[in-house]
């Protein structure tokens, strides 16, 4: 949080010269923080692994029948035992999967 608001006093010191007024309006603008959850391997639909950057509908329906043919996921690496997910995909996803 801390990290986000210096972002945006950066932000604002950039754009406005250093005012009282400029000042208080940083202060009063919302803070909005979006928080995704991670999609799990182990109980997404078809269309939850669909929001994931480079898995499409076959590949999300190759995930479905991975694990109900194989059993759960035990690690984000088991999705490179599915047909059409790679390294790089697999490392551009990582941070929004989980194998609960």
């Amino acid at each position: 949080m801390k990290r986000l608001v210096g972002m945006l006093l950066a932000v604002v010191c950039l754009t406005f010269t250093f005012t009282p007024m400029a000042l208080s309006a940083v202060a009063q603008a919302p803070v909005v923080s979006k928080v995704e959850a991670a999609v799990n391997l182990n109980t997404a639909s078809i269309k939850e692994l669909q929001s994931l950057p480079g898995i499409g509908k076959v590949t999300a329906e190759r995930i479905v029948a991975f694990r109900t043919e194989k059993g759960t996921f035990t690690s984000p690496e088991d999705l490179l035992k599915v047909q059409g997910v790679g390294k790089k995909t697999l490392e551009k996803i990582r941070g929004q999967i989980a194998v609960k």
